[in-house]
């Protein structure tokens, strides 16, 4: 089969299309045919050499994909070739095939594309785990969600609107603060020409957030806390903006904060079922029907990894880059 291969000798570390070996299918998996798959940011950082894939998930890249059982596993009982599935992945999206625990699959929804689905699972997951299971939003909350036309963040603004919610997002184009207000973002703030936080203190008559989705980490955390509640949550799944800050604990006990760091790619197996389980139960209808759905940006063909690589790396994107790698 063929796959995307990161060639670390070159000085910008280009990805090729190229031959590799078949994926070993265990009982408890299948094997899928992959149709297409999707760009999280975690690939651009494994790809520069600072996000190593988990002890026994594949090298390859791609954490979420959309296609079609070609074999099951001797143990495999819910599922048959031909079924329409799509998966999160520890790794090996970016590939014909990859062999993917029975546990995991989603079956794709009628009249979804092989696109739409491989859009969903890393993204609506992501947002998931972290705002209903380790933040536990409830009904009625505010929300601040940096990064909102991401994927992610275009996933988190759907299910907070649905959960009854109140949400806010910051972005850094008028396009992208369009698209999350039509999504369904309460305020939708452009950090480049605002002040976040004093349009958050303005929009909740300084009362601050209860939960705050970050991906920015050194360069807000001052700020974000500044902007929670009382028994607020502040939740950190990336540090685009830094790794290392300074801040006055004293803040965190004063008000009773929790500050949460999370990860979604190292867990274990069993954790991500238990996810993956408390998500379809919760919205799964949801998706089925329309109310949510994933947000696609642009879609490329898997020979034009490097080009949609690109797009995502400058920030152009709203909302998903999808790989089609079969037509």
């Amino acid at each position: 089969m063929k796959a995307i291969h990161v060639q670390t000798d070159k000085k910008d570390r280009p990805l090729i299309w190229c031959e590799t070996s078949e994926p070993i299918c265990g009982p408890q998996q299948v094997l899928v045919d992959i149709y297409a798959t999707s760009l999280n940011r975690a690939d651009l950082m494994q790809r520069a050499g600072h996000y190593p894939a988990p002890r026994g998930a594949p090298d390859i890249l791609g954490l979420d994909v959309a296609g079609q059982i070609a074999r099951v596993g001797k143990e495999v009982t819910d599922w048959r070739v031909g079924d329409q599935v799509c998966a999160l992945l520890s790794g090996g999206g970016y590939a014909e095939r990859v062999a993917v625990p029975q546990q995991m699959l989603m079956s794709v929804p009628d009249g979804w594309s092989y696109e739409q689905a491989a859009a969903m699972p890393e993204v609506f997951l992501t947002a998931f785990v972290n705002l209903f299971m380790e933040a536990s939003f409830q009904t009625g909350e505010t929300v601040l969600m940096h990064g909102g036309a991401s994927g992610v963040g275009t996933a988190a603004i759907q299910l907070i609107r649905e959960a009854g919610g109140r949400m806010i997002v910051t972005a850094g184009t008028e396009a992208k603060i369009a698209r999350c207000s039509e999504l369904g973002a309460d305020l939708a703030i452009n950090y480049k020409t605002e002040d976040f936080v004093a349009r958050v203190q303005e929009f909740t008559a300084r009362e601050g957030v209860d939960v705050i989705l970050d991906i920015v980490g050194a360069d807000y955390l001052a700020r974000n806390v500044s902007l929670l509640k009382s028994k607020g949550r502040l939740v950190l799944i990336s540090t685009l903006g830094g790794s290392q800050a300074e801040l006055d604990l004293r803040m965190l006990m004063g008000r009773r904060l929790r500050l949460i760091g999370s990860v979604l790619r190292s867990r274990s197996l069993e954790e991500k079922v238990e996810i993956r389980e408390r998500f379809v139960a919760r919205f799964w209808p949801l998706l089925e029907d329309g109310t949510i759905q994933p947000v696609i940006d642009s879609v490329y063909p898997i020979e034009q990894a490097n080009e949609a690589h690109q797009r995502m790396a400058e920030n152009r994107n709203i909302g998903k880059i999808i790989l089609r790698v079969r037509p």
